[in-house]
């Protein structure tokens, strides 16, 4: 017998952390994983049909070591499943065995099903033992309330240290009573591969990359068709006739690489993906520099692009290329899932220009979303836990729609948008204009609306934003910044209400980003800092 000391919730002789998952196709396999301690070096699962003869599966096993436990983590796969059918089992080795559950595979040719999907269900508290009993009591609720859910998935920060055994054990305590019989589709989030050296102080924060914990656990769990180095926390899978792929937080290159070619050999009807952080996303102070532009082009393959990260509610109008839409056509609608567990954010803004539709979710509540795939029509419900609907869309690909209609904006004067946000009023009646094929802006009121430092002097214009600095003379096409003089496209001139418009190129000096959107005319600018700027008080 081992004589390591357990910790609270550790691995013991019987199974727990008992998860359903897809590996493989759906309608002949399922995966079953679990973990017991390491006194335990074998186990199968015994499963059958409704009064049907009883079969073995044998499961594969490794050591898991983490920071407070060493456990036995198993995997069986069943195979040769008859589709569209309900099955019993039971996991564990001779002696030690779990209840017994049961799943059911998908049918043949299926065209109409529904999962649902969650998001940042993390608690961080108690900090040995954390609480997620609403988070449990609440999926159980939504399960019973459309017992056709076929899979959930997830929108990653499953926890909330991830590096951390003991949030591991609070997670699955979640999901008892639900993971054993519904298939458990995780993505990961930024939570799920953090860790601390003191982890009682929050001390030497740190994240794994790859996310150690993650992969030694879900190793066998998922299917390992991800980019080389980086499975696991990259895989894709098919259910019916929609495609998805549940994307990682690491190595965007190669990820991006990997989606094209996915995307490019699929034919479903349905290209669904699943990112922790949200390309569209609502916080002032949020950026998306973790995904775009570097993985673009591979994820503007979606229809639908599922995210969470920011625990509030929001859904784009279809994007592609910087620009915005109106038909699901034209490009991904990003669908950002709130949170499931009361885990209010910080202060969110309004809604921003790429928005259809919004909730801030600033009360304590919880939010799941339901989805159900109808042939060419997909409806998605936003609901929270005390009943009330924040949103419900169809996107149907037969009329080439989205429901309610909602048209993207398109404007007649040139605005600037910071991160998704318009400055109004500040830039009321100074247009960007662009001159000889060069975008000029008024980079004052642009600082000014962040609450960078702004210094206006006869012809010359001085700039503080984001720890750097430049100076800007009229007529002149030399910049003078921090790191050094810096050409720019064209001389700066004096425009709308007597403003220096400034290339907007210019913007590299502090260190961010701009494009121009062609068919809703706005210059958008980036920063990938989420740094508050306030100019300081003498």
């Amino acid at each position: 017998m081992s004589t390591i000391e357990k910790p609270l919730r550790g691995s013991q002789e019987n199974p727990d952390h008992i998860m359903l998952s897809i590996y493989s196709d759906a309608k002949t396999t399922m995966a079953v994983t679990w973990r017991t301690c390491v006194d335990i070096q074998s186990g199968y699962v015994e499963y059958r049909e409704k009064d049907g003869e009883r079969k073995i599966c044998k499961a594969a096993r490794e050591v898991f070591e983490s920071d407070i436990d060493i456990s036995s983590i198993f995997w069986a796969h069943l195979e040769g499943l008859k589709p569209g059918t309900t099955y019993f089992y039971t996991c564990g080795d001779g002696k030690h065995r779990s209840g017994e559950y049961s799943f059911t595979t998908e049918p043949e040719n299926l065209t109409k099903f529904r999962f649902i999907c969650v998001s940042d269900q993390q608690k961080g508290e108690p900090h040995d033992c954390p609480d997620y009993s609403y988070f449990n009591t609440f999926i159980k609720r939504i399960l019973r309330e459309n017992p056709d859910v076929r899979f959930i998935l997830t929108g990653g920060d499953n926890t909330d240290c991830g590096q951390h055994e003991v949030q591991w054990n609070g997670a699955f305590s979640g999901f008892v009573g639900i993971s054993e019989s519904t298939p458990l589709m995780m993505s990961l989030g930024n939570h799920d591969n953090r860790g601390f050296k003191d982890y009682e102080k929050h001390i030497g924060r740190y994240y794994s990359e790859p996310a150690e914990f993650f992969a030694k656990q879900f190793k066998g769990s998922y299917p390992f068709n991800g980019p080389e180095g980086w499975e696991t926390e990259n895989y894709a899978f098919d259910y019916g006739n929609a495609h998805f792929c549940v994307i990682g937080i690491n190595a965007p290159e190669t990820v991006n690489q990997w989606l094209i070619d996915d995307i490019k050999a699929c034919d479903k009807t349905w290209k669904i993906g699943a990112y922790h952080f949200p390309i569209c996303y609502s916080g002032a102070d949020c950026q998306n520099y973790d995904a775009y532009p570097v993985m673009r082009e591979g994820m503007e393959g979606f229809d639908i692009m599922f995210s969470g990260h920011e625990h509030n509610f929001s859904r784009s109008f279809p994007l592609k290329n910087e620009e915005l839409f109106d038909r699901p056509s034209q490009g991904t609608v990003h669908y950002m899932l709130g949170n499931t567990n009361r885990n209010p954010p910080g202060s969110r803004t309004l809604s921003k220009v790429w928005h259809a539709a919004f909730y801030p979710q600033e009360e304590e509540n919880a939010m799941v979303a339901i989805v159900e795939v109808d042939g060419e029509k997909i409806t998605l419900t936003a609901l929270l836990d005390d009943g009330r609907i924040v949103d419900r869309c169809t996107v149907d690909k037969s009329t080439d729609t989205i429901l309610p209609y909602a048209v993207a904006p398109i404007f007649n004067r040139t605005r600037m948008m910071f991160k998704g946000m318009d400055p109004g009023l500040c830039q009321a009646d100074t247009p960007c204009v662009n001159r000889d094929g060069v975008w000029y802006a008024p980079l004052s009121v642009l600082a000014g609306f962040i609450g960078g430092y702004v210094q206006k002097t006869k012809g010359q214009l001085y700039l503080e934003i984001y720890g750097h600095s430049a100076r800007f003379s009229e007529g002149s096409d030399v910049m003078k910044t921090d790191r050094g003089d810096v050409l720019l496209q064209a001389p700066v001139f004096r425009g709308s209400r007597g403003q220096l418009y400034i290339p907007a190129d210019a913007v590299k000096a502090f260190d961010m980003r701009w494009a121009y959107s062609p068919r809703n005319n706005f210059l958008s600018f980036e920063h990938e800092s989420e740094e508050k700027p306030v100019t300081e008080q003498p």
